[in-house]
This record gives structure tokens, C-alpha cells and sequence, in this order.
């Protein structure tokens, strides 16, 4: 059951004691932002550059994944050069390979171009694939 159906309450079949004023109240699920922070980072590994056979997390081209209690998700990417062919496509990608991870909401991607992507931000094994190490 997808969190949507769980907030609304979807399935639950439990009566209602006569006199209960509380039974519209739904508890919000929280989540710990750090339990997410792995399998969301594995999933930003999925998506590779269409130039460069490297995926973003270890291009360095994520700045920041903001994870919030109820499983919302913001992150700042950019990408190697502001005219790249794909940065239209990319947030999209990065959106759709977040949000399939369990336990996240929402996810909003912001294309920031301040400071800019240098070949420093890369991981070294991101650095040794490509021959730079």
C-alpha cells in the first residue's frame, strides 16, 4: 500500500466506538531522514550522464539531498555545463529514481548552477573510471 493510501486510511476497517470524538484523526507517518539517505543515494547511482558513463552521485553533481520527517525530498543537482543537451531531461530522471524509493514522498529537484560543477567534486572511483587517478 502505497503512503497516500496509508494517510487516508485506506483499508483500515476498524469500527468506530459509539461517542468517539477522535475517529477522523489520522496519525502522520514519520520517517528517520537518515534511514533514507542510503537507498536514496543508491538510487541516484541509477542515473548515469548520457556523456559521461558515470552516474551522478559519483559525478559529483548532487549538492544536496534535503530529506524531511514525513519523507519529502529536496535536491539541489547541477550538471557539467549549463548548456548540456540533457538538462532538461535530468531533474526528471533524478525525481523518478528518488521517488521510487519506500519510505519517500514528494520529491522536488533544483537545478542550481552556483558554484559551478568542476571535475574536483567527482569521487575518486568516479576519477579512477575515467582514467584521472
Amino acid at each position: 500500500m502505497n503512503r497516500l493510501a496509508r494517510f487516508a486510511g485506506f483499508g483500515r476497517h476498524e469500527a468506530v466506538p459509539e461517542g468517539d470524538t477522535h475517529h477522523g484523526e489520522v496519525a502522520v507517518e514519520r520517517v528517520d531522514p537518515e534511514e533514507l539517505r542510503e537507498p536514496i543515494i543508491a538510487a541516484l547511482r541509477t542515473v548515469h550522464d548520457p556523456e559521461i558513463p558515470i552516474n551522478i552521485y559519483d559525478l559529483g553533481l548532487i549538492y544536496t539531498i534535503d530529506i524531511q520527517h514525513n519523507g519529502d525530498v529536496h535536491i539541489d543537482m547541477t550538471l557539467t555545463a549549463p548548456a548540456c543537451p540533457v538538462a532538461g531531461m535530468m531533474p526528471v530522471m533524478v525525481k523518478d529514481a528518488v521517488g521510487t524509493v519506500e519510505g519517500v514522498g514528494e520529491v522536488q529537484v533544483d537545478l542550481v548552477w552556483d558554484p559551478p560543477w568542476s571535475p574536483e567534486t567527482m569521487s575518486d572511483e568516479a576519477k579512477l573510471q575515467l582514467g584521472m587517478l
